[in-house]
């Protein structure tokens, strides 16, 4: 299995090295342009992410020293997938006026920004143990509760919510955790104040 792995690393590697060197010929890349590769997963029975919320996708289709993905139940499907991605992704920095990683080269990961969480640091913190009950937890602006469960509903962080805080959240559709935090210091406030 480990030779099997180094084989398609390698081929990987020569495919990202080949679509390097012809990105040289144009300044605007597209999908076709970036090396592509695919591979299939098994299902994991033990796995938390076994529940009716989670589909399944057997093949993913992904740009090789990328992390852009796409899933689907074919290789077709798979790339569909990661077409709409990486039209997504290009849109979103040609708005931030910044140009696509040129193919080929190894692209870092970008983390979402934290400026909204940060500006409620204390109760970040005090909620991720309270709430999510965990020891610490990486949370962006974009984290919603949905990223800590499996279940359907977020009922039982929302009944935790309101044990804790006292306050209602069920109203916020995003579930964005940094909606929620602020929603939580504006109600304390309004309580001091």
């Amino acid at each position: 299995m480990a030779s099997i792995s180094w084989t398609v690393s390698v081929a990987n590697q020569a495919l990202a090295l080949w679509k390097l060197c012809l990105s040289f010929r144009k300044r605007d890349w597209d999908l076709a342009d970036y090396p592509i590769a695919f591979r299939t997963q098994e299902p994991d029975p033990d796995s938390d992410y076994n529940s009716p919320r989670f589909k399944f996708h057997r093949w993913i289709a992904f740009i090789v020293n990328w992390h852009l993905s796409g899933t689907g139940d074919s290789p077709d499907e798979a790339m569909r997938s990661l077409r709409s991605a990486f039209e997504a992704v290009k849109l979103k920095r040609q708005v931030e006026g910044r140009p696509l990683p040129r193919p080929g080269t190894r692209v870092p990961i970008e983390f979402a920004s934290q400026e909204r969480v940060k500006a409620q640091a204390e109760l970040a913190k005090d909620f991720t143990h309270r709430v999510l009950e965990l020891e610490w937890a990486w949370i962006s602006d974009g984290s919603s509760l949905w990223d800590f469960h499996t279940d359907e509903t977020n009922d039982a962080f929302h009944a935790k919510i309101k044990e804790v805080y006292a306050v209602d959240v069920s109203d916020i559709q995003s579930a964005k955790v940094c909606e929620i935090l602020e929603r939580i210091a504006a109600e304390r406030n309004s309580a001091l104040g």
